[in-house]
């Protein structure tokens, strides 16, 4: 099957940054589906991974964990799908990715396609569908229904694959005012697109542009991104006994600053059920059946925000390279072999 890969941490610009190679189809083991992967799209994790993991001498290490296919056939315990549905997930990260022609994925991890969606625009929401309801509902805590209970999310970074998702989640399904940070013209319309009440510039600081609309506090933040460049103005900003999300990965940070207002703390990562294989590992297959079943119902919207052509080296290239600049706006796709 054809895959992409790389042997060498190399920057993205270098054309040996990653390989289109020629790599045996996989067999399915009992809980496994075999997909025929029909789209993709490029996450930060890709660059990271890229850039801090060297495969094994002589070998090739494929990327990618985000897939929208087709299953071609399934292991001797499946008993969620069969062969022929039409599927979307975010793999795990402790087996080979999915910037291949043919891909193995446990069938837990895995949600039914969304049916109004082509695989480009599907394939752009499941590793950041997964973070996004698993921090709001799960680690923030947050309670489904439009009830107002005087609680407010700040969402730093907003904007991008997670942020545009998680937008959409906290304005369509619960009562949260919804405070987005984004720094540019186009990418603060598209957070007002995606529902945010309000906008603000989180190259500013973030207490005084709450304040700039009148917004004394917030309840909970989800820092997407910079955390430990915003932590003090997130203190600031945070009503007292309130709650910060965050997923990225700050070299180091000051907690003993949450302590005077008894704020809690808490870390999302989406590959933790998958890598632990824990019990509740099934949820992310029952979450993407939800998040398919709003987008099918009207109530959410695909992120796809730029489709970079054929998934080849050189397009992955491209991506990455856009990804590493800070500027992506949604999701970068790319689509068939």
């Amino acid at each position: 099957m054809k895959a992409i890969g790389y042997q060498q941490s190399l920057p993205a610009d270098d054309p040996h940054s990653l390989l289109d190679i020629e790599l045996p189809d996989p067999t399915p083991g009992p809980r496994d589906l075999l997909v025929e992967v029909r789209a993709i799209s490029v996450n930060p994790v890709d660059t990271k991974i890229r850039m801090r993991v060297q495969p094994e001498a002589g070998g090739h290490q494929v990327l990618g964990w985000d897939v929208a296919g087709v299953v071609r056939s399934v292991g001797s315990g499946v008993s969620l799908f069969k062969p022929g549905d039409e599927v979307f997930y975010a793999g795990a990260l402790d087996r080979p990715g999915a910037n291949s022609e043919l891909h193995l994925v446990d069938e837990r991890i895995v949600g039914r396609k969304p049916a109004t969606l082509g695989y480009a625009d599907a394939a752009a929401l499941p590793l950041t569908s997964i973070t996004a309801w698993e921090l709001l509902f799960e680690r923030l805590q947050i309670d489904e229904g439009k009830q107002d209970r005087d609680q407010r999310l700040l969402v730093i970074g907003a904007a991008g694959g997670v942020g545009s998702i998680l937008t959409q989640l906290a304005r369509q399904l619960t009562g949260l005012q919804v405070i987005g940070t984004a720094s540019r013209s186009d990418t603060q319309a598209w957070v007002r697109e995606l529902g945010a009440h309000e906008v603000i510039d989180h190259s500013q600081p973030l207490a005084a542009e709450l304040q700039r609309l009148d917004i004394t506090d917030v309840t909970h933040v989800a820092s997407l991104t910079h955390t430990d460049v915003h932590l003090p103005q997130i203190v600031e900003a945070l009503r007292p006994q309130g709650r910060l999300a965050l997923i990225d990965d700050p070299a180091s940070l000051d907690i003993g600053l949450l302590k005077r207002k008894s704020l809690s703390l808490h870390w999302e990562f989406m590959y933790t059920r998958s890598l632990y294989q824990t019990p509740d590992m099934i949820a992310q297959h029952q979450l993407l059946n939800r998040v398919a079943e709003l987008i099918d119902s009207g109530v959410l919207r695909t992120t796809l925000g730029e489709h970079y052509g054929t998934i080849n080296a050189e397009n992955l290239r491209r991506a990455h390279a856009f990804i590493e600049s800070g500027k992506a706006k949604g999701k970068i796709v790319l689509e068939g072999f």
